[in-house]
């Protein structure tokens, strides 16, 4: 789809089309910044629970339903904006194909749903339902002359990070809007992981209480490499949350992620499967996804779990019978967390980046720092600060496992991070993207790994052939030597 160009300085007037939460949050921002919504979606229940919420917020005057689009498009000043919030797939195509006799030259089309890059250009939105409402970290991408005319509203109610600059900026050309965003998602998954092997070794190794592991991550979010990181944030309120029997909420949750089983969320599946498709090592986004999809499926775990005559049980760790050996291992967590975060970035950062270069997008990749500053999920002060630091200078080196900084940050906490994997594999603690960074970290800086026995293998049986360790390092293409190991 073409994003289609004008010159304007402000918008008073956009369609939403999509009103659930992620669109009805972003409809009540627009209005509260004084641009007068018109509202379009399939369940007119939707449409009046939110013009329920703007009444109570004091901007009804501002929003507008409408049951279709010939209605919705009379309403629209011209040029039109329209806004989309739809569930990825078909969806937004049929949005498109409705509008288009409704559409002129210089109309304006934002996709702003968690679509595949490669379907639609448009804006990847962050920062759950609640940044949606409050403002939300954009990720803008396309035809920039289009998305200039669009870019000061955008600002205007974009999240702000700590020094009030907005957390939006351009991407860069094509898809890359939606593909960052993915990228993004992709990284989540990495980090959600870590945050909840580590609430389960608190939890289930330390036989800490729910309050206790709260201060913990409070502790973490307060300073050093985990400062200001939004999902340790809300893993202390996550844990300190009760209903009004006051019982924690967490106790009462089940062990299983869906969204990527359910098709309501497809941003996971397709970052691990660009990771693949470009050659990436990414192992600390797709292991994290693995435990997704093995959690997703309960009843058949049930059942493995019946065959094999049980389980393998998380114990305690021996630290948890002393004070001291507790308080060390869990800075130890801390460190291992914070590798596996700062790895996530990396893995997806490289992945963005051969996405770049294949497409010819032009990323912005200190805009996408600034992006992530704040108001998204992987918000983490600490880590865009390196980012912000490297992305500053020009025709830089992308992959960051290159950079100083980061080599020198990764060899701070290996250690930390070994030890964390370590008492996990003795104690049976569910690690796979704490174990999966650690393994990362030591298969990208080594020289000798068992690959070289794995082409021997290949060579075997498939007469795939090798190069020679006397010979100067080469590309990663077809090696120029054969052993007739055994002959046909």
């Amino acid at each position: 789809m073409n994003v289609f160009c004008i010159e304007m300085t402000a918008l008073i007037q956009i369609a939403m089309i999509g009103c659930g939460s992620m669109g009805g949050g972003m409809a009540l921002l627009f209005a509260e910044h004084g641009v007068r919504v018109s509202l379009n979606d399939p369940s007119e229940e939707t449409m009046d629970q939110l013009l329920a919420t703007a009444k109570e917020d004091g901007i009804l005057d501002l929003l507008q339903k409408h049951e279709d689009y010939d209605g919705l498009c009379k309403s629209l000043d011209s040029p039109k904006v329209f806004v989309l919030s739809l569930p990825h797939g078909t969806v937004g195509d049929a949005v498109v194909d409705g509008l288009q006799p409704h559409l002129a030259k210089g109309d304006i089309i934002i996709d702003a749903s968690n679509e595949n890059w490669g379907v639609i250009q448009g804006m990847g939105v962050s920062g759950g339902y609640q940044a949606a409402r409050r403002g939300p970290s954009m990720c803008p991408g396309g035809e920039k002359k289009a998305l200039d005319s669009v870019m000061p509203l955008l600002r205007q109610v974009a999240a702000k990070d700590a020094q009030g600059h907005p957390c939006v900026g351009y991407a860069g050309t094509g898809g890359s809007g939606h593909y960052v965003k993915m990228i993004h998602n992709g990284i989540e998954h990495g980090m959600m992981s870590a945050v909840a092997e580590a609430w389960q070794i608190m939890d289930m190794g330390l036989g800490m209480n729910y309050n206790e592991i709260a201060d913990e991550f409070t502790r973490w979010n307060r300073d050093g490499d985990l400062r200001g990181t939004f999902l340790v944030s809300i893993g202390a309120d996550i844990c300190r949350q009760k209903d009004e029997r006051g019982r924690h909420v967490l106790s009462m949750v089940e062990d299983k992620v869906v969204q990527d089983v359910d098709g309501t969320e497809g941003t996971g599946i397709w970052s691990q499967l660009e990771a693949v498709r470009l050659h990436i090592p990414a192992p600390s986004l797709t292991t994290a996804h693995f435990v997704r999809l093995a959690s997703a499926f309960r009843a058949d775990r049930k059942h493995i779990q019946e065959a094999f005559g049980g389980q393998f049980p998380v114990q305690q760790w021996t630290e948890a019978k002393s004070d001291r050996k507790a308080t060390a291992a869990l800075e130890s967590l801390r460190k291992a967390v914070y590798a596996v975060f700062l790895a996530s970035f990396i893995e997806g950062l490289n992945i963005i980046d051969k996405a770049d270069k294949e497409n010819h997008w032009s990323v912005n990749y200190s805009d996408v720092v600034q992006i992530w500053r704040d108001g998204c999920i992987i918000k983490a002060d600490y880590i865009t600060d390196i980012l912000a630091e490297h992305f500053k200078m020009p025709d830089v080196d992308r992959d960051l496992l290159h950079n100083a900084r980061v080599a020198r940050e990764f060899k701070n906490v290996f250690p930390a991070l070994k030890e964390i994997v370590a008492r996990g594999v003795e104690y049976n603690s569910v690690i796979p993207s704490l174990s999966a960074t650690l393994e990362f970290l030591k298969y990208s800086t080594s020289m000798v790994l068992p690959t070289q026995f794995y082409e021997a293998q290949l060579d075997y049986f498939g007469k795939h052939m090798f190069d020679l360790k006397s010979e100067p390092l080469g590309k990663p293409e077809t090696g120029k030597h054969h052993f007739e190991w055994k002959p046909a």
